[in-house]
């Protein structure tokens, strides 16, 4: 069975933000109903297929892929502020500045004047830079996670707690036979 023009509409919209009930109401489903139909298309085994095929065709097209995503995530966990200052201490120009910081890591500029005088008497005697940086913590925790060292895991699961559980019951026992001993 093929896709309906409308299930390839929510396809091609699903994969600009990955938001279902955007791409419902942009394929032309009605604001009440879409996050339903959206959850109905992508439990949809054809649905799902096509939208994993248009990923990795993206991939594709882009080169964009888990490795690069990775390489990416360490270059900026790893990038040096001190890249961005002179030897004096100042701000280098932004066009000095390393790739890797222009491209995110830096989220604004403050730029403050401070003068001093008033009127005509007024003159700039100095310039404050603020720089905003981007959550470099949050790199660090999307790369745990990438790499699964489960770093950032809320929860940590045992796949065999059994042998534990045997181990304390027969802790218990020995307690219990040991308070009967004492005469308590």
């Amino acid at each position: 069975m093929s896709l309906t023009p409308r299930q390839l509409r929510f396809v091609e919209e699903y994969l600009k933000d990955l938001s279902g009930k955007e791409a419902a109401i942009r394929a032309g489903f009605s604001r009440h109903s879409a996050k339903d139909q959206a959850s109905q298309m992508l439990a949809n085994p054809e649905i799902a297929a096509a939208v994993d095929d248009a990923k990795i065709a993206r991939s594709q097209r882009t080169a964009i892929d888990s490795d690069w995503v990775l390489q990416r995530l360490a270059g900026e966990a790893t990038a040096d502020l001190a890249d961005l200052y002179a030897d004096n201490g100042s701000i280098l120009p932004v066009e000095e500045w390393p790739l890797v910081w222009r491209q995110g890591l830096v989220s604004g500029i403050d730029v403050e004047e401070l003068y001093e005088g008033k009127g005509e008497d007024r003159k700039q005697v100095g310039i404050v830079r603020k720089l905003r940086l981007s959550d470099r913590m949050r790199r660090l925790e999307m790369i745990g996670k990438h790499v699964a060292v489960n770093a950032f895991q809320d929860v940590v699961s045992s796949k065999d707690l059994s042998s534990l559980a045997e181990r304390l019951e027969r802790a218990q026992v020995r307690a219990s036979g040991r308070k009967g001993d004492d005469g308590g």
